[in-house]
């Protein structure tokens, strides 16, 4: 398929991300995840639905959020630090589209999130680094992580070391 052609459902023009907008894996980060009502005003029902950092999925193609099934719920939960929506925020993934999958009586193309996280386009926090002493000094002063978790990633491991290491 070439980048230059048009998926016919891309003529009923849905508010959501869907099979016919990604044409080969894709590189998204999660802003923040939702529970918001059906856009599409199909349903009265209610969705996790996951906004992106970036704004266009091609140039001159804005991005549009996704609503995120029960799968695709359970694998942005791996990457995040728990299990709720509010601490879904840049998240880094990966968008494909799996063919096949039963929806209903049919037999659709669906979007997937990858289980494999692409790396995270911050640096690591280190320990005895200079950036460790200042997460140790946020901490210390904040009570939290959240401003260095902005710039950089802290895997669970050395949030427990900055945990252990600031409140004993």
């Amino acid at each position: 398929m070439s980048e230059n052609q048009t998926h016919y459902r891309k003529a009923f023009n849905s508010p959501y991300l869907s099979a016919a907008d990604i044409t080969e894996p894709t590189k998204l980060t999660i802003k923040c995840v939702k529970l918001e009502a059906d856009k599409s005003k199909k349903t009265k029902d209610s969705f996790n639905t996951a906004y992106f950092v970036e704004k266009e999925i091609r140039q001159g193609e804005p991005l549009k959020p996704m609503i995120l099934n029960a799968c695709n719920s359970k694998t942005v939960k791996s990457f995040a630090p728990s299990a709720f929506l509010e601490d879904w925020n840049n998240i880094p993934v990966t968008i494909y589209v799996e063919q096949g999958i039963r929806f209903g009586r049919e037999t659709v193309d669906g979007l997937r999130i990858s289980t494999d996280q692409p790396s995270k386009n911050k640096s690591e926090l280190l320990p005895d680094t200079t950036a460790w002493g200042n997460a140790i000094a946020a901490l210390e002063r904040d009570g939290n992580l959240e401003k260095v978790e902005q710039r950089m990633y802290i895997s669970e491991e050395n949030k427990e070391k900055l945990n252990r290491q600031v409140f004993g």
